[in-house]
């Protein structure tokens, strides 16, 4: 029997993706962006992490391994009550724009599926919502991607966070770099 994987936000939650590689470039979002945890939901991408089955390329790469990867269509009850802020990324009229939207410590951001929007019961389990303003609607991964940097931006310039790893490499690289 499988152990029953306990929730640390922050945290990513896709509900029934459709694709594999949308999941596995969320996982390589996660790791960029030092998330600890994926989780999805469904049985559209079906694969049994523990016994080896692997996702796209994008898991592949050993700086993934620091992220959890699990599929678990029980997510919510995974974190501790009031240990966690659900804020669903959605197409509404009532959702903050992403733009001013002030991310949670502890968030658990939720995303929809490729082909649709998040269902009711997942809607009544977020106490937020906030919407990516573009012009046109993005891909899944490309989503993900989009949220976390805001939030890393975000903590960054409230001196929440330290620049990242970037900063190391550049100077590795070319010497003192003009960051703050």
């Amino acid at each position: 029997m499988r152990k029953t994987m306990k929730g640390r936000p922050p945290a990513v939650a896709l509900i029934d993706p459709k694709y594999p590689h949308n999941v596995g470039a969320a996982l390589r979002a996660c790791s960029c962006w030092g998330f600890g945890q994926l989780w999805w939901t469904g049985c559209r991408v079906a694969l049994d992490v523990p016994h080896g089955e692997r996702l796209p390329r994008e898991e592949r790469m050993k700086g993934y391994r620091s992220v959890e990867l699990t599929r678990d269509d029980q997510v919510f009850d995974r974190f501790e009550p009031g240990s966690v802020t659900p804020v669903a990324v959605e197409l509404r009229p009532d959702a903050e724009s992403l733009v001013e939207f002030e991310h949670p410590t502890d968030a658990l951001y939720v995303f929809g599926p490729e082909d649709g929007s998040l269902p009711k019961s997942v809607r009544l389990l977020c106490h937020r919502f906030v919407v990516i303003p573009t012009h046109h609607c993005l891909n899944l991964a490309a989503a993900v991607n989009v949220v976390l940097y805001d939030r890393r931006l975000k903590r960054t310039l409230a001196g929440l966070e330290p620049l990242g790893p970037a900063r190391d490499i550049l100077r590795e690289r070319h010497g003192p770099v003009g960051l703050a």
